[in-house]
Protein backbone atom coordinates (compact mmCIF):
# COMPACT_ATOMS: atom_id res chain seq x y z
CA UNK A 1 0.00 0.00 0.00
CA UNK A 2 0.71 3.31 -0.21
CA UNK A 3 2.13 5.94 1.88
CA UNK A 4 -0.01 9.31 2.88
CA UNK A 5 2.46 11.44 0.80
CA UNK A 6 2.00 9.13 -2.28
CA UNK A 7 -2.00 9.07 -1.87
CA UNK A 8 -2.31 12.54 -1.95
CA UNK A 9 -4.74 14.56 0.28
CA UNK A 10 -7.57 15.14 -2.48
CA UNK A 11 -7.75 11.29 -2.65
CA UNK A 12 -7.39 10.50 0.84
CA UNK A 13 -10.36 12.52 1.37
CA UNK A 14 -12.43 11.24 -1.24
CA UNK A 15 -11.61 7.22 -0.41
CA UNK A 16 -11.93 8.97 3.58
CA UNK A 17 -16.07 9.86 2.14
CA UNK A 18 -16.27 6.03 1.18
CA UNK A 19 -15.44 4.48 4.63
CA UNK A 20 -18.04 7.26 6.81
CA UNK A 21 -21.65 6.61 6.67
CA UNK A 22 -23.47 9.19 4.90
CA UNK A 23 -24.53 11.80 7.92
CA UNK A 24 -28.36 13.65 8.26
CA UNK A 25 -28.50 17.27 7.19
CA UNK A 26 -25.31 18.22 4.80
CA UNK A 27 -22.15 16.31 6.09
CA UNK A 28 -18.83 16.10 5.12
CA UNK A 29 -19.12 16.30 1.38
CA UNK A 30 -19.39 20.20 1.62
CA UNK A 31 -17.67 23.24 2.71
CA UNK A 32 -19.59 22.69 6.77
CA UNK A 33 -21.71 20.77 7.57
CA UNK A 34 -25.04 21.89 8.65
CA UNK A 35 -26.56 20.03 11.53
CA UNK A 36 -30.61 20.26 12.12
CA UNK A 37 -31.00 21.39 16.00
CA UNK A 38 -34.03 22.68 18.05
CA UNK A 39 -33.31 23.08 21.67
CA UNK A 40 -29.36 24.15 23.15
CA UNK A 41 -26.16 22.58 21.17
CA UNK A 42 -23.51 21.29 23.83
CA UNK A 43 -19.67 21.07 22.05
CA UNK A 44 -17.00 19.41 23.56
CA UNK A 45 -13.44 19.24 21.67
CA UNK A 46 -10.44 16.27 22.87
CA UNK A 47 -7.21 15.43 21.19
CA UNK A 48 -5.79 11.91 21.40
CA UNK A 49 -2.07 10.89 19.73
CA UNK A 50 -0.57 7.82 19.21
CA UNK A 51 3.11 8.79 21.60
CA UNK A 52 0.07 9.30 24.75
CA UNK A 53 -3.11 7.61 24.27
CA UNK A 54 -1.93 4.41 22.21
CA UNK A 55 -0.59 1.48 23.89
CA UNK A 56 1.49 -1.31 22.27
CA UNK A 57 -1.81 -3.59 21.76
CA UNK A 58 -3.90 -1.21 20.66
CA UNK A 59 -5.09 -1.47 17.03
CA UNK A 60 -5.12 1.93 14.85
CA UNK A 61 -9.36 1.44 14.65
CA UNK A 62 -9.56 1.13 18.39
CA UNK A 63 -7.27 4.23 18.50
CA UNK A 64 -9.72 5.52 16.19
CA UNK A 65 -12.65 4.63 18.21
CA UNK A 66 -11.10 6.12 21.11
CA UNK A 67 -10.55 9.05 19.86
CA UNK A 68 -14.61 9.44 19.23
CA UNK A 69 -15.44 8.25 22.70
CA UNK A 70 -13.36 10.80 24.49
CA UNK A 71 -15.71 13.39 22.66
CA UNK A 72 -18.72 11.58 22.93
CA UNK A 73 -18.38 10.97 26.55
CA UNK A 74 -18.33 14.91 27.42
CA UNK A 75 -21.34 14.80 25.43
CA UNK A 76 -22.87 11.77 27.55
CA UNK A 77 -21.67 13.58 30.97
CA UNK A 78 -23.68 16.47 29.86
CA UNK A 79 -26.82 14.65 29.57
CA UNK A 80 -26.70 15.63 25.59
CA UNK A 81 -27.96 13.76 22.80
CA UNK A 82 -25.26 13.32 20.37
CA UNK A 83 -26.09 15.11 17.20
CA UNK A 84 -22.60 15.12 14.89
CA UNK A 85 -18.95 14.78 15.52
CA UNK A 86 -16.08 15.94 13.57
CA UNK A 87 -12.38 14.62 12.86
CA UNK A 88 -9.00 16.41 12.52
CA UNK A 89 -6.02 14.27 11.91
CA UNK A 90 -2.48 15.19 11.81
CA UNK A 91 -0.30 11.86 10.35
CA UNK A 92 2.85 11.58 9.31
CA UNK A 93 3.16 11.73 5.72
CA UNK A 94 4.93 8.08 5.38
CA UNK A 95 1.95 6.41 7.00
CA UNK A 96 0.45 3.52 5.12
CA UNK A 97 -2.73 4.75 3.98
CA UNK A 98 -4.54 1.71 5.34
CA UNK A 99 -3.59 2.79 9.15
CA UNK A 100 -5.64 6.34 8.69
CA UNK A 101 -8.75 4.32 6.91
CA UNK A 102 -8.88 1.78 10.21
CA UNK A 103 -8.57 5.40 12.38
CA UNK A 104 -11.42 6.18 10.80
CA UNK A 105 -13.48 3.00 10.42
CA UNK A 106 -12.77 3.05 13.84
CA UNK A 107 -14.39 6.94 14.39
CA UNK A 108 -17.06 6.27 12.55
CA UNK A 109 -17.42 2.94 14.33
CA UNK A 110 -18.15 4.74 18.11
CA UNK A 111 -20.24 7.59 16.28
CA UNK A 112 -22.37 4.81 14.55
CA UNK A 113 -22.96 3.11 18.19
CA UNK A 114 -23.84 6.52 20.17
CA UNK A 115 -26.83 6.95 17.20
CA UNK A 116 -24.65 9.93 15.58
CA UNK A 117 -22.30 10.43 12.15
CA UNK A 118 -18.97 11.89 11.13
CA UNK A 119 -20.00 15.32 10.01
CA UNK A 120 -16.78 17.14 8.87
CA UNK A 121 -13.47 17.32 9.47
CA UNK A 122 -9.41 17.89 7.92
CA UNK A 123 -6.70 16.17 7.19
CA UNK A 124 -3.03 17.25 7.45
CA UNK A 125 0.67 16.36 7.92
CA UNK A 126 1.58 15.77 11.87
CA UNK A 127 2.96 13.53 14.25
CA UNK A 128 -0.04 11.06 15.09
CA UNK A 129 -3.04 12.82 16.36
CA UNK A 130 -6.91 12.99 16.25
CA UNK A 131 -8.67 16.31 17.51
CA UNK A 132 -12.28 15.47 17.52
CA UNK A 133 -15.41 17.37 18.23
CA UNK A 134 -18.60 16.18 19.24
CA UNK A 135 -21.90 18.45 19.38
CA UNK A 136 -25.21 17.56 21.44
CA UNK A 137 -28.44 18.72 21.87
CA UNK A 138 -29.85 19.29 25.44
CA UNK A 139 -33.84 19.08 23.87
CA UNK A 140 -34.68 21.22 26.27
CA UNK A 141 -33.30 19.98 29.49
CA UNK A 142 -31.20 21.65 31.63
CA UNK A 143 -27.17 20.44 31.28
CA UNK A 144 -25.73 18.31 34.22
CA UNK A 145 -23.00 20.20 35.37
CA UNK A 146 -20.22 20.01 37.49
CA UNK A 147 -21.35 22.88 39.93
CA UNK A 148 -25.03 21.75 41.40
CA UNK A 149 -23.87 18.92 44.40
CA UNK A 150 -24.81 20.04 47.85
CA UNK A 151 -24.21 18.18 51.29
CA UNK A 152 -26.65 15.52 51.93
CA UNK A 153 -26.63 14.47 48.46
CA UNK A 154 -25.95 10.62 47.30
CA UNK A 155 -22.72 10.35 44.88
CA UNK A 156 -23.02 6.94 42.45
CA UNK A 157 -21.15 5.88 39.59
CA UNK A 158 -22.31 4.21 36.31
CA UNK A 159 -20.53 0.90 35.59
CA UNK A 160 -16.83 -0.34 36.42
CA UNK A 161 -13.88 0.75 37.96
CA UNK A 162 -10.17 0.47 37.45
CA UNK A 163 -10.87 -1.86 34.60
CA UNK A 164 -9.04 0.25 31.65
CA UNK A 165 -5.57 0.92 34.14
CA UNK A 166 -6.06 -3.16 34.20
CA UNK A 167 -5.77 -3.46 30.55
CA UNK A 168 -2.99 -0.81 30.08
CA UNK A 169 -1.09 -3.03 32.33
CA UNK A 170 -2.13 -6.43 31.21
CA UNK A 171 -1.34 -5.18 27.57
CA UNK A 172 2.23 -4.17 28.92
CA UNK A 173 3.11 -7.13 31.06
CA UNK A 174 1.56 -10.00 28.43
CA UNK A 175 -1.69 -11.00 30.58
CA UNK A 176 -4.79 -12.10 29.00
CA UNK A 177 -7.62 -10.24 30.52
CA UNK A 178 -10.03 -10.65 27.94
CA UNK A 179 -12.60 -7.78 29.86
CA UNK A 180 -10.17 -5.17 30.93
CA UNK A 181 -8.36 -4.79 28.02
CA UNK A 182 -11.59 -3.87 25.71
CA UNK A 183 -12.88 -1.79 28.21
CA UNK A 184 -9.08 -0.22 27.64
CA UNK A 185 -9.19 -0.30 23.83
CA UNK A 186 -13.09 -0.01 22.79
CA UNK A 187 -14.19 2.47 26.06
CA UNK A 188 -18.05 2.91 26.10
CA UNK A 189 -19.54 6.30 26.14
CA UNK A 190 -22.42 6.40 28.26
CA UNK A 191 -24.82 8.23 26.18
CA UNK A 192 -27.48 6.50 26.97
CA UNK A 193 -27.43 6.44 30.83
CA UNK A 194 -26.54 10.37 30.45
CA UNK A 195 -29.84 10.67 28.75
CA UNK A 196 -31.55 8.69 31.59
CA UNK A 197 -29.77 10.88 33.91
CA UNK A 198 -30.58 13.91 32.88
CA UNK A 199 -34.67 13.18 32.20
CA UNK A 200 -35.07 11.85 36.02
CA UNK A 201 -34.36 15.16 37.01
CA UNK A 202 -32.77 14.24 39.93
CA UNK A 203 -29.35 14.80 38.75
CA UNK A 204 -27.31 17.67 40.82
CA UNK A 205 -23.75 16.92 39.46
CA UNK A 206 -22.53 14.91 36.95
CA UNK A 207 -18.88 14.23 35.22
CA UNK A 208 -17.34 11.61 33.21
CA UNK A 209 -14.46 9.35 34.71
CA UNK A 210 -11.89 9.86 31.58
CA UNK A 211 -9.27 11.42 34.03
CA UNK A 212 -10.24 8.65 36.59
CA UNK A 213 -12.28 8.95 39.55
CA UNK A 214 -10.50 11.12 41.84
CA UNK A 215 -9.90 13.57 39.45
CA UNK A 216 -13.64 13.94 38.63
CA UNK A 217 -14.61 14.21 42.42
CA UNK A 218 -11.90 16.75 42.88
CA UNK A 219 -13.24 18.83 40.14
CA UNK A 220 -17.26 18.52 41.42
CA UNK A 221 -16.17 19.37 44.72
CA UNK A 222 -14.11 22.37 43.72
CA UNK A 223 -17.00 23.46 41.58
CA UNK A 224 -19.65 22.65 43.77
CA UNK A 225 -17.55 24.02 47.02
CA UNK A 226 -18.61 20.93 48.86
CA UNK A 227 -16.68 17.36 49.58
CA UNK A 228 -17.08 13.64 49.47
CA UNK A 229 -16.69 10.99 51.47
CA UNK A 230 -16.40 7.77 48.97
CA UNK A 231 -16.39 4.37 50.52
CA UNK A 232 -13.08 1.99 49.26
CA UNK A 233 -15.53 -0.97 49.82
CA UNK A 234 -18.64 0.28 47.63
CA UNK A 235 -16.34 1.12 44.25
CA UNK A 236 -17.35 -1.55 42.13
CA UNK A 237 -14.45 -3.63 40.88
CA UNK A 238 -14.70 -6.73 38.60
CA UNK A 239 -12.23 -9.39 39.67
CA UNK A 240 -9.71 -9.35 37.21
CA UNK A 241 -8.93 -5.55 38.34
CA UNK A 242 -7.97 -7.15 41.85
CA UNK A 243 -6.33 -10.27 40.18
CA UNK A 244 -4.30 -7.85 37.27
CA UNK A 245 -2.82 -5.63 40.80
CA UNK A 246 -2.30 -9.11 42.81
CA UNK A 247 -0.34 -10.65 39.97
CA UNK A 248 1.95 -7.16 39.87
CA UNK A 249 1.85 -6.51 43.21
CA UNK A 250 0.36 -3.29 42.51
CA UNK A 251 -1.50 -1.04 45.01
CA UNK A 252 -5.39 -1.82 43.55
CA UNK A 253 -6.06 1.88 44.97
CA UNK A 254 -4.26 3.10 42.26
CA UNK A 255 -5.93 1.18 39.66
CA UNK A 256 -9.20 2.37 41.28
CA UNK A 257 -9.19 5.36 42.69
CA UNK A 258 -5.74 7.48 40.14
CA UNK A 259 -5.63 6.03 36.62
CA UNK A 260 -8.65 7.20 34.24
CA UNK A 261 -9.14 6.18 31.05
CA UNK A 262 -12.49 5.06 31.30
CA UNK A 263 -15.40 6.73 30.48
CA UNK A 264 -18.18 6.20 33.25
CA UNK A 265 -20.17 9.29 34.72
CA UNK A 266 -19.98 10.07 38.23
CA UNK A 267 -22.88 11.78 39.31
CA UNK A 268 -24.47 13.28 42.69
CA UNK A 269 -27.99 13.27 43.65
CA UNK A 270 -30.81 14.04 45.95
CA UNK A 271 -31.62 10.93 48.18
CA UNK A 272 -35.15 11.64 48.34
CA UNK A 273 -35.58 11.75 44.49
CA UNK A 274 -33.51 8.23 43.76
CA UNK A 275 -36.71 6.28 43.06
CA UNK A 276 -36.43 8.54 39.84
CA UNK A 277 -33.49 7.32 38.94
CA UNK A 278 -34.67 3.36 39.47
CA UNK A 279 -37.80 4.57 37.47
CA UNK A 280 -35.80 5.44 34.65
CA UNK A 281 -33.52 1.97 34.34
CA UNK A 282 -30.64 3.31 35.03
CA UNK A 283 -27.61 0.96 36.43
CA UNK A 284 -25.41 2.24 38.97
CA UNK A 285 -23.49 1.66 42.10
CA UNK A 286 -23.83 4.33 45.36
CA UNK A 287 -20.42 5.00 46.58
CA UNK A 288 -20.45 7.77 49.00
CA UNK A 289 -22.42 10.90 50.57
CA UNK A 290 -22.10 14.67 49.82
CA UNK A 291 -20.25 16.69 52.61
CA UNK A 292 -19.39 20.26 53.67
CA UNK A 293 -15.62 19.66 53.61
CA UNK A 294 -13.95 20.92 50.48
CA UNK A 295 -11.84 18.35 49.47
CA UNK A 296 -12.87 14.18 48.77
CA UNK A 297 -12.13 11.51 50.89
CA UNK A 298 -11.72 8.24 50.62
CA UNK A 299 -12.50 5.95 53.26
CA UNK A 300 -11.25 2.06 53.85
CA UNK A 301 -11.39 0.52 57.46
CA UNK A 302 -11.27 3.12 59.61
CA UNK A 303 -9.50 5.52 57.93
CA UNK A 304 -9.93 8.92 56.02
CA UNK A 305 -7.68 10.53 53.79
CA UNK A 306 -8.30 12.77 51.36
CA UNK A 307 -7.80 11.96 47.88
CA UNK A 308 -4.99 13.31 45.75
CA UNK A 309 -4.76 14.09 41.89
CA UNK A 310 -4.78 11.75 40.09
CA UNK A 311 -1.51 10.43 38.05
CA UNK A 312 -3.10 9.74 34.43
Amino acid sequence: MASLKEVGERTLVDNIRKILRPAKGIGPRDDAAVVPSEGDVVVSTDTVSFKRHKPEGMTYEQFGWMAAAVNLSDIASMGARPIGILAAMGMPEDLDEDILYDIVSGFDQCAEFCNTFVVGGDTKVGDGYVSGTALGNLEGRKPLTRSGAVPGDIIAVTGNLGSAAAGYYALKNGIEADESIFALCIPVPRVKEGLKLSMSGAVTSCMDLSDGLAEAARAICSESHVGMDIQMEFLPVTPEVDDIASRLNMDRRELILYWGGEYELLFTFSKEKIAELYKAGLAFSIIGMVTNDRDPYILEEGAREVMRHGSY
